[in-house]
Parts: structure tokens; sequence; C-alpha cells
């Protein structure tokens, strides 16, 4: 991760293919429930003005309505235990990466872990590192 929270690339535009995908992807899932965990509001660093959220079915755009949707979650305080991660190339976008997570998320005062997935689409940046363009989280029930 850089100054700004964003993952590093590989020193060539970006781009991921290979051990650096995997190596970008552990980066940023590390660095992105960290933050989430001590200081949610320092997530919307993360995203641009194109990128979109669906969290639990509610969808916002944005960088600026992503922060907020994600500071008005009603709890204050969490944790987040990864169990995956699992990343490909992304086509769709040179150099882009898909993560998917999974892992339990713990809220302070609860008493069982809830399980939960989540998907990003990691797009480079023109300064060489990447932003989140697609997040979609979902808790797994049952």
């Amino acid at each position: 991760m850089d100054g700004q929270g964003n993952a590093g690339g590989n020193g060539n535009g970006g781009g991921a293919a290979g051990s650096d995908c995997d190596a970008v992807a552990r980066a940023f899932v590390e660095y992105y429930y960290n933050t989430f965990d001590a200081n949610r509001a320092a997530l919307a660093a993360l995203y641009g003005a194109t990128s979109m959220l669906s969290f639990e079915g509610h969808a916002v755009a944005g960088a600026e309505e992503i922060g907020r949707k994600l500071a008005q979650l009603p709890f204050d305080q969490c944790r987040h235990s990864v169990c995956t991660v699992d990343c490909q190339p992304s086509p769709s976008f040179p150099g882009s990466i898909l993560v998917f997570v999974s892992g339990n998320l713990q809220l302070a005062g609860e008493e069982h872990q809830l399980r939960f997935s989540q998907m990003f689409q990691l797009v480079p940046n023109e300064q060489g590192s990447f932003f989140v363009q697609n997040d979609i989280f979902r808790l797994n029930y049952g």
C-alpha cells in the first residue's frame, strides 16, 4: 500500500499477472480490513469517482457516497478475520484484478461471528497503484 491507501503495482504501469496478482490482492485485503476495523472513514480514499459499492443489496456510487455509506453502518466497532483470498487478472480493464474474500466479522458486544463474502475489482490508476472500481459485500446466512 502506498501512503494514499492504495495497493502498490508491480513497477510496469500497475499491471498484475501471476504472483504479482496474488501479492497485490493480499496487500490490499490486509490494508482494507485493518483500515475498516480501525478507521472506516479512511476507506473512501480507496475509491474513485466511478466506483460502485453494493452492500447487502444497497448500491451507492462515487467515493464520497461510498465513504458516507461505510461511515453510516449501524455498528461502531468490528473485527474482520479473513479466511480466504482468491484473485484473478481481469481483462475488462487492462491490469485490473478481481479479488474475492471470505471471512468472519465480529461485532463489538455480539457473541457470535457473522460470515461474509466480498468481491473487489482493483483497477490501475495513473499513479501506478490501484483503486477499487467495484465492491460487493454480503453476509452469508445459514
